[in-house]
């Protein structure tokens, strides 16, 4: 009996042809996409610290005092903060040039009185307050810095970043318990509308700068020739009648959105710090509702159109924004220009492995990086010790990759999956072109999904295994791994993983 309309052999005339053409078409979707020439980055040198044996002896010290207890280093800790104290004083008095060598002794106190506070945490709280008063007075003097010389932008990393690390280091030796959840700034004053949130006043106008908890973030916060903490940069807007706050930034998969205050903390965040602008620029003594109407400018270009994210990281090109063009494109139009010190990515390891995601500009604003610009106060600081470990973790991790790039090893993906990434993208541009959002970003290609995946995988396995060896490190030390020895795990972890058959 012949099927109901159709000859057996009209039937095959159909059905031959396409499951021939199911192979032939599998095959050309597997074809690789063109090699681009290798990323040369941006012609500049990465910052290294070069200080191993110092960070070691640190750790050694903390080995022989750890169990001193407070009262046998009350002594040695309250010359430290009087010395510390004193040179804070000191260069409050008059302007400091970047090479100064007070600030190479500010550095040096610092760092060598982090281990006994390690050893005696009821004196946590006067070293984060140390800490707090030396980045508010560089900050401060930062302003007659230029931020394009090569000694300022080494000077302002290595004592706000640096201090930072001291203080972190301290942390995770601590009882929980005992570790603010808040650490206060500089108390900016501004005119603009404003809310309370998480402890502060947060007002229109201001910037948050976050890390967050893909292994990506941890990509962005650390491919930069200044290694940093962060990894995502949103603005603020607070309306002005029902004082209710939202949130504008870039996502990869939407582009530019508008979110509430509560789906923003709702999105994985490791760490969040709360930047202002100085009220006493000139541009703000003319108008000191400037940030507020930078806010109010992003909220209408996000709802007057569909904004692309960029991921070429093009800062010069308004029509597409990655996180941090949200803040600067919005306050550009104040005449206020962000990211005094431009950002630069030179090594040409991470240039290649940036460029293999869809970046073609080295030259550009890193979220890390709008820390240091004089222009901006830093407010707040929020962390807490279990969020500060797994940070520390996935950046010792992307360290000991990155350590690979530089060698040459190349940001791989299973090609056998190319065909169907290449299907899923077609998909994704028919939703993108009703306002839908699909499996693979706007933006980013079939080539570049498959490799962000395989590049997630890597991390998840060799953080995973760094977890198991900085737990065996405690068991047996008594004490968390300090972040040099992450490094050191993490490098070990790389290698136990890639020896297996």
């Amino acid at each position: 009996m012949k099927p109901s309309g159709m000859g057996l052999a009209s039937f095959r005339k159909i059905v031959v042809p396409c499951c021939l053409a199911i192979p032939v078409l599998y095959g050309l979707l597997l074809i690789p996409d063109a090699e681009a020439p290798p990323a040369k980055g941006a012609s500049k040198k990465p910052f290294l610290w070069n200080q191993d044996a110092f960070w070691s002896s640190l750790e050694n010290e903390f080995r022989g005092v750890r169990l001193s207890g407070c009262e046998a280093l009350a002594a040695r800790l309250n010359n430290s903060f009087s010395r510390l104290g004193k040179l804070l004083e000191e260069i409050a008095l008059e302007p400091v040039d970047p090479a100064s060598s007070k600030l190479d002794q500010i550095e040096t106190e610092l760092f060598q009185l982090a281990p006994c506070v390690a050893a005696c945490e009821k004196r946590l709280d006067e070293y984060i307050e140390l800490s707090r008063r030396l980045r508010m007075e560089i900050k401060r003097q930062s302003q007659h810095w230029d931020m394009n010389s090569v000694a300022a932008r080494k000077r302002i990393y290595r004592l706000l970043y640096g201090s930072r690390a001291a203080m972190e280091e301290v942390i995770l030796q601590a009882s929980p318990a005992n570790v603010p959840a808040l650490v206060a700034g500089h108390a900016e004053p501004s005119a603009t509308p404003f809310t309370n949130a998480l402890g502060v006043a947060l007002h229109s106008g201001d910037v948050l700068v976050s890390r967050g908890g893909a292994a990506t973030s941890a990509l962005i916060a650390r491919g930069n020739d200044y290694p940093g903490n962060f990894s995502h940069i949103a603005l603020v807007h607070v309306h002005e009648i029902s004082r209710t706050p939202s949130v504008i930034e870039a996502h990869i998969e939407e582009g530019v959105t508008i979110r509430s205050w509560q789906v923003y903390l709702a999105d994985k965040k490791l760490r969040i710090m709360l930047l202002r602008l100085r009220n006493d620029l000139p541009q703000m003594k003319a108008d000191p509702m400037l940030p507020h109407k930078a806010a109010a400018f992003a909220v209408h270009e996000a709802r007057r159109r569909h904004i692309p994210y960029d991921f070429e990281m093009n800062c010069d090109d308004p029509g597409k924004l990655f996180c941090s063009e949200v803040a600067s494109a919005a306050y550009r139009r104040q005449d206020i220009h962000l990211w005094t010190g431009v950002s630069h990515i030179s090594s040409p390891g991470i240039a290649s492995w940036l460029a293999a995601f869809g970046v073609k500009h080295f030259e550009t604003q890193e979220p890390s990086d709008l820390e240091y610009d004089p222009q901006l106060q830093v407010v707040a600081e929020w962390r807490n010790p279990e969020t500060l470990f797994k940070d520390h973790a996935d950046n010792a991790v992307i360290d000991a990759m990155l350590e690979g790039a530089d060698k040459g090893e190349r940001l791989d993906y299973p090609g056998p999956l190319l065909p169907l990434a290449r299907l899923a993208k077609a998909y994704s541009i028919v939703l993108n072109l009703f306002g839908g959002v699909g499996p693979i970003p706007e933006g980013m290609s079939a080539t570049a999904a498959l490799r962000n995946k395989s590049f997630s995988r890597k991390h998840a396995a060799l953080n995973g295994r760094l977890l198991e060896l900085a737990a065996e490190f405690k068991k047996q030390s008594g004490y968390t791994a300090s972040y040099w020895e992450l490094v050191r795990l993490a490098q070990q972890a790389k290698l136990e993983i890639e020896s297996r058959p």
